[in-house]
């Protein structure tokens, strides 16, 4: 297995306090992906295999939106941002191109366009939790109109990086999300910083705790596994809040 459960500290979140257990305990090594998230590498033994994270993490208040956050040249963009323009396996941005500038037309290049694209998937792609066991592509979001936030988070992408913006997908935890579980958005470049969009919840301002950062749902998934298929016989996800 492969997994990606532990948060990483950087300049908008600190992991003060963690715990991992593993039950029976296994031998794991941890590695860095190159998109730089933990990853935990393990064999899983036979039979009932548990494992429990916990982590405590100071966030800092997400930023006021960036309506003045302007469009980046390709030119002017940051080399570690160029893979997110590109397609991927579950974000087709070539087949993009005529709807993302019919969506972002007579919006300022730039943040305004990715709120305008955001605010049309959320408005006309309906977020229904648990509808999908495996991840689809954003043309198959867009022809069924549905899918789980993650499908909905790649539709945005696809057609953000069609008008050249980068965006990538996160996935962590989200307070106050209901029904509780793994949740996923995405982030785009623009005005020299990235930005982060939710088309699956209209409140930008709960607190968040990214996992991992990718360019779809292949580089962040959770867990991975090699031989046979087996899916979690359970799975629990709690989230709350302590001022300081």
């Amino acid at each position: 297995m492969l997994l990606l459960l532990r948060p990483r500290s950087s300049d908008v979140q600190w992991v003060r306090r963690e715990r991992y257990q593993l039950s029976p305990t296994v031998r794991v090594i941890e590695t860095t992906d190159s998109f730089g998230n933990l990853c935990q590498r393990l064999v899983a033994p036979p039979g009932t295999f548990k494992i429990q994270t916990e982590a405590e993490v100071l966030v800092s208040a997400p930023p006021q939106l960036g309506s003045h956050a302007a469009f980046v040249p390709v030119s002017e963009l940051p080399d570690d941002t160029l893979i997110y323009l590109l397609p991927s396996r579950y974000c087709e941005s070539d087949r993009f191109g005529d709807m993302a500038l019919e969506l972002s037309a007579g919006h300022e290049p730039g943040y305004a366009q990715v709120a305008a694209i955001t605010e049309w998937v959320r408005s006309n792609v309906r977020n229904v939790p648990l509808s999908s066991t495996y991840p689809v592509s954003a043309i198959e979001v867009n022809t069924r109109r549905e899918g789980v936030c993650r499908d909905l988070a790649q539709l945005a992408m696809a057609l953000c990086r069609a008008i050249c913006i980068p965006a990538r997908m996160v996935v962590g935890y989200l307070h106050a999300l209901d029904p509780m579980d793994i949740h996923a958005w995405f982030e785009a470049y623009v005005g020299g910083r990235w930005w982060t969009f939710d088309p699956a919840v209209a409140d930008q301002t709960a607190p968040r705790i990214a996992i991992a950062r990718g360019r779809d749902a292949t580089d962040v998934a959770i867990y991975n596994q090699y031989g046979p298929q087996l899916l979690p016989r359970d799975m629990q996800v709690w989230v709350s809040v302590v001022e300081h």
